[in-house]
């Protein structure tokens, strides 16, 4: 009998790197300060049977799966350089029209 255990479902979302906001881009920079590597990579098959490589972070009732690429790695390093630049709680737009022209890896 499962008296105290309570299963929680966490809410699963596949977010691609152009549609992070500001707060899950400090979610994955707190999670993964010095970058990610191949061991966080989670790797499944979409509905066309394309593989997609994903890093995930949780909050309290959700599990993200973020789309892995280059550009993805950008983002994150640019955002952590103006966190650390800057020292007001001002909600700065990530800037990802200059991610859109670099090459894909």
């Amino acid at each position: 009998m499962m008296k105290n255990r309570q299963t929680v479902a966490l809410k699963r979302v596949i977010v691609d790197y152009k549609k992070l906001d500001n707060h899950m881009l400090n979610l994955l920079v707190e999670k993964f300060p010095d970058g990610y590597d191949d061991d966080d990579i989670v790797t499944y098959r979409n509905a066309n049977n394309e593989v997609v490589e994903c890093i995930e972070v949780r909050t309290e009732d959700t599990a993200y799966l973020v789309k892995v690429s280059k550009r993805l790695v950008m983002a994150m390093e640019d955002y952590d350089d103006s966190d650390n630049d800057s020292d007001s709680d001002e909600e700065t737009s990530l800037d990802t029209e200059g991610l859109e022209s670099s090459e894909e890896e």
